[in-house]
């Protein structure tokens, strides 16, 4: 089933009062239904997941061995819960910690894993569970989908642009020298458990960034819930997890939908890259010096200002957008790199059709469209906005 919206919409909206009508996760949990090929899967949200995760986890696979492949920064915390909550339930596990950074993204980088699996006898049976941001996601899903050609995986983020992107629709893969998840495979998980309890930890930047990704399901598909985050980012900014709760639910919703309709991005699913073609060069340009969520923002922002430039979108609707991102505490200009190095960087995008560049674009706020053979002149501009 899919969770109901996540707020009301409203001609004008007051942040303490959406707070106030936002029911607790604490005792009630939400499910999205991803009916996907090869096999439907569920997406549970619901506050304390990580130590109630052995309970849920022996009604989902029928192995009563699992590897947690986690960031290593996390072994003595949140895995350690997740491997206490799995032994109760009689699961024999494994820890295969990964270092993070985008800089560890890379073949080389899962060797050690895959050299560690093999050792532990994994078989097809085995499920591999991903416990970490969007990174350890998609290595993970990436060993899930290639050691002994394909083992179950499930998916456990702890970041909330993990919760509301990476960890749904079974985009997996590593980066190359020449651009970013170039290497990969779909595969979709088994389940993905969500605990929005995690977010209390998380650093206030990491938590930004998870909010670029709920900024762009609304620019492309929900023109009312850019009018909730302007009223409520204070108040998620502050931290209410019953809110967070709510949040994920819906941009979960938004997300699972459309992977439904195409799961393998030959269409439909692309206009989930809003933002993307832009945010990746700068963030291949710039070495991963800011976040993949700060490289979303500055990305959505110059695709706003194209998309004004080709005749689409009102410079009203764009300044509005640029508006909840600075809100969000996101960069939405001074970047400082230069404008050739970054349009030169999108030749090697995955999302290039043919030789050329191909965009996400807005017509309208909550309604995307896909443009190319746009001018180089007003791809170069869109970087400049962002230059400020």
């Amino acid at each position: 089933m899919c969770v109901a919206k996540v707020f009301n919409t409203q001609e004008t909206f007051d942040a303490q009062r959406h707070v106030d009508t936002i029911p607790s996760m604490v005792e009630h949990d939400s499910v999205v239904h991803v009916n996907v090929a090869p096999q439907a899967y569920d997406i549970r949200i619901a506050r304390g997941l990580i130590d109630a995760a052995g309970r849920i986890i022996e009604k989902i696979v029928p192995s009563r061995r699992l590897a947690i492949v986690c960031d290593a920064a996390l072994v003595s915390t949140h895995a350690q819960r997740l491997d206490e909550s799995l032994r109760r339930y009689g699961f024999s596990t494994h820890v295969v910690p990964l270092v993070g950074g985008e800089e560890n993204k890379s073949l080389e980088a899962l060797l050690p894993a895959f050299d560690s699996l093999l050792r532990w006898k994994v078989d097809r049976s085995t499920p591999l569970l991903a416990l970490g941001g969007g990174l350890i996601g998609d290595m993970t899903g990436f060993l899930a989908a290639t050691i002994l050609r394909g083992v179950p995986f499930i998916q456990m983020p702890t970041t909330l642009l993990a919760m509301v992107d990476a960890s749904v629709g079974g985009k997996t893969g590593v980066n190359h020298a020449v651009g970013k998840n170039l290497i990969g495979a779909f595969h979709q998980p088994a389940a993905v458990l969500i605990d929005p309890d995690v977010l209390t930890t998380l650093p206030d930047r990491q938590l930004c960034s998870g909010l670029a990704e709920c900024i762009k399901h609304a620019c492309i598909r929900d023109a009312d819930e850019l009018g909730c985050l302007e009223a409520t980012l204070p108040v998620l900014l502050s931290r209410d997890m019953s809110l967070f709760a709510r949040l994920i639910a819906h941009n979960v919703s938004i997300k699972a939908r459309v992977v439904e309709a195409d799961p393998f991005e030959r269409g439909e699913r692309a206009h989930l890259n809003f933002g993307h073609t832009f945010g990746h060069a700068i963030e291949n340009v710039s070495h991963y010096h800011y976040t993949h969520g700060e490289c979303v923002a500055l990305g959505m922002c110059a695709a706003a200002d194209l998309s004004v430039s080709v005749g689409l979108l009102s410079p009203s609707d764009r300044d509005r957008i640029v508006s909840v991102v600075r809100l969000a505490g996101l960069p939405v200009s001074g970047l400082r790199l230069p404008v050739a190095s970054v349009v030169d960087a999108m030749a090697y995008d995955k999302k290039a059709s043919a030789g050329g560049l191909r965009f996400v674009l807005l017509d309208r706020i909550g309604h995307a469209v896909v443009r190319d053979q746009i001018p180089l002149a007003l791809i170069e501009r869109a970087v400049e906005f962002v230059r400020g």
